[in-house]
């Protein structure tokens, strides 16, 4: 089992969306980093914190798991979404998605300011400077050390 960590705006799509919908496409990555890490990385079963980025508290906000694993992202192929591709090809496909399933909602945010102010998190790749991954992977020991922060 893998850890990762998958940010959004949360007037785009919150945990408490996931929360709703139970199971919900990850669409929309628009990076190649990051397509990579859900494409070559995301296994169904592994832990994903969920985290609420570009609003007056950006933190960590729950859990989700990986209910399904890469498949092409039906977006990039959508000529009314906003993540159209028209580069993107159905038989070769760019971009992928997976689908993620709400596990929990934290009782609290975990702020990015207490994450950065936590010493076990020294080398936590959301902490590095000028990181803007949507999605990352997370270390084991990096899992626990934010699981005792709640």
């Amino acid at each position: 089992m893998a850890y990762w960590l998958m940010k959004s705006e949360p007037d785009t799509f919150s945990i408490d969306d996931l929360r709703k919908l139970g199971v919900a496409g990850w669409d929309g990555v628009r990076n190649y980093q990051a397509r990579n890490f859900m494409r070559d990385g995301m296994k169904k079963g592994d832990k994903v914190f969920f985290y609420h980025s570009s609003c007056p508290e950006p933190g960590i906000v729950g859990i989700a798991t990986v209910a399904r694993e890469a498949y092409p992202d039906p977006t990039a192929f959508d000529s009314k979404s906003p993540y159209y591709d028209p580069k993107s090809d159905p038989q070769k496909p760019i971009w992928m998605g997976v689908d993620v399933k709400f596990v929990r909602r934290f009782k609290r945010v975990i702020s990015l300011e207490e994450l950065k102010q936590e010493p076990r998190l020294d080398g936590f790749t959301l902490l590095r400077r000028g990181n803007r991954l949507s999605v990352m992977p997370v270390s084991e020991e990096h899992w626990n050390a934010v699981l005792e922060l709640e």
